[in-house]
């Protein structure tokens, strides 16, 4: 089966080496096998060592800390949903796996989004509503203090100061700070952008399937030239935008995305919803290539075609992915072989 996926690229962006790399000779990414690719990698099991008594819940949200090497992962406190529960859901690992942070406990009511910025504070979502907190992005400084929230916690809604249904955050190398607003029925399907201080800026996008329309905002990454991805799952495509919201490009040839992450101008995707039945022929997995073309040019595959693959995903500066498991409860780490 041949699938040719269209790049349509904006004007005014020329003169950016990235930019004009985007764009193959012919206009089109083809891919006769989405599921071809090679696969250099091994996966190491239980990476993570949690504390006595502590077990993994839905892990969905993954992230490298500044240092380049320490894992943040965000997890439904041992469970589907944080709510009723003292387990702290945001948690950072070291380079060998061992817990050296948590915090969070009693804050948070459904995990979603995980993002680090620059100055190392953790960015997380809330998607829920319900005891008067959740649809809201809170930044946290390393030690688990609360320094900002966005949203009006426990409030669902479209205005400038409200959220609904918040699947993931990132800030910009220069403190812009990007929601991915809307997760499922009857939430919002936009970005939307704010200042380093919390101050409302734009928004784009609402729920339909063209070009800068979107259904399940669930992921955001960033590349050196500032242009946006954005992880549109249930339209089985990423989605790329200059940071004022211009529509650059869609890219399907990365399968149905959950989580979106860039390092190095390198793209990985992780898809943990295609089968037979949902955007097929594409199987789960992380799709890796290079945002200058948007070639896939390695798959990281399940040994068990029926098993699930992760919604989070990430990379530290020695190259291993990271994987946040919610089906499986679980985190684990890709090395190169």
């Amino acid at each position: 089966m041949r699938e040719r996926v269209k790049i349509t690229l904006c004007a005014g962006l020329v003169g950016t080496a990235v930019v004009g790399a985007i764009a193959l000779s012919s206009g089109q990414v083809k891919a006769d096998d989405p599921n071809s690719a090679p696969n250099p990698y091994h996966v190491v099991e239980h990476w993570a060592k949690l504390p006595e008594g502590r077990t993994w819940g839905q892990a969905i949200g993954v992230d490298i800390d500044r240092d380049g090497t320490s894992l943040w992962v965000y997890d439904r406190c041992g469970g589907k949903t944080c709510v009723g529960s003292s387990i702290a859901p945001i948690q950072k690992f070291d380079a060998t796996g061992r817990q050296v942070v948590s915090f969070g406990s009693r804050l948070i009511n459904w995990p979603h989004g995980l993002g680090i910025d620059r100055d190392g504070n953790v960015w997380v979502t809330d998607g829920q509503a319900g005891n008067g907190r959740g649809e809201t992005a809170i930044k946290f400084s390393p030690d688990g203090r609360v320094l900002m929230t966005i949203g009006k916690p426990g409030v669902a809604g479209n205005g400038h100061d409200e959220l609904n249904g918040p699947s993931d955050v990132l800030v910009a190398p220069n403190g812009d700070i990007f929601i991915a607003d809307g997760h499922g029925d009857k939430t919002n399907d936009r970005i939307v952008k704010y200042s380093r201080d919390g101050k409302f800026i734009t928004t784009w996008g609402h729920h339909g399937s063209g070009q800068g329309e979107f259904d399940v905002t669930h992921g955001l990454a960033m590349d050196s030239a500032g242009r946006l991805y954005v992880a549109d799952r249930s339209n089985n495509r990423v989605q790329i935008f200059d940071p004022s919201g211009k529509f650059i490009a869609e890219w399907k040839q990365f399968g149905r995305p959950s989580g979106v992450y860039i390092r190095n101008d390198i793209l990985y995707v992780a898809d943990s919803q295609s089968s037979d039945k949902v955007n097929a022929p594409f199987h789960q997995g992380i799709r890796i290539g290079s945002v200058k073309d948007g070639k896939v040019t390695a798959f990281i595959a399940a040994t068990d075609p029926k098993a699930e693959m992760p919604e989070g995903v990430t990379v530290d500066k020695d190259g291993h992915v990271f994987g946040g498991f919610t089906a499986d409860t679980d985190v684990k780490e890709y090395v190169k072989n």
